[in-house]
């Protein structure tokens, strides 16, 4: 593997899916793929063994589902960062992966630029949702008088600052980029970010830039 070379395993049970990423992915000259899984349990040893910078990860395999495996990674502590790959059909899927802890969502039959994409995004520690699923699971979630009420009262709780961070948040960058764009320390960001989940009652970066989404925040 080249030096700065982002190692990538691609987990999915069809022969012809993986072959065909591997050819895509390889086309790019700072992805390289170390190593392919054709089920859940091949996907858990293989990333342990390998420890791959990006998995991605097919939501539905034999052997082993892409939740049970995301989830039985975090359990064993691998630090690679996983892109759920979906289809439509899998919206209920994917709010549980949300909560479990994935780093970017892509559809199967997005263009390759949305996946090389999401695999440098995820891999220089951003959070990457393709738009079409953005929209997804915000319609997937529902969104009544009272829980949209809700949502503004947790919105009127942020500071002007914890707003705007939330907005970059939503943009998927980490805290470094969005300290470089505010020009604040990222030790501040990381305090910005902690008190907005705590305010808006999320866990993670996904389900923050899903409310955002949600609740139609906009940069100011």
């Amino acid at each position: 593997m080249g030096k700065g070379k982002i190692s990538v395993m691609i987990a999915d049970d069809h022969v012809l899916m993986r072959e065909g990423l591997k050819q895509l992915l390889e086309l790019e000259n700072d992805i390289d793929v170390i190593i392919q899984a054709g089920d859940g349990k091949e996907a858990v040893d293989r990333a342990v063994e390998y420890n791959p910078d990006v998995i991605l990860l097919d939501i539905n395999m034999p052997n082993m589902n892409g939740i049970d495996v995301l989830r039985r990674l975090k359990d064993l502590g691998v630090k690679s960062n996983v892109i759920m790959l979906t289809i439509h059909e899998d919206k209920e899927y994917l709010f549980e992966t949300m909560k479990i802890g994935a780093d970017g969502y892509v559809l199967k039959d997005s263009d390759a630029d949305s996946l090389i994409k999401a695999i440098r995004d995820v891999n220089d520690g951003k959070t990457y949702i393709q738009p079409s699923i953005a929209s997804m699971l915000v319609e997937g979630i529902g969104q009544g008088d009272a829980e949209g009420n809700k949502g503004l009262e947790k919105i009127r709780l942020l500071t002007k600052r914890e707003y705007e961070v939330l907005t970059l948040i939503a943009e998927g960058l980490n805290n470094k980029d969005i300290a470089d764009r505010l020009y604040i320390s990222e030790k501040t960001v990381k305090n910005h970010v902690s008190s907005i989940f705590k305010k808006i009652e999320v866990n993670d970066r996904i389900q923050a830039a899903i409310f955002a989404f949600k609740n139609n925040i906009k940069k100011i």
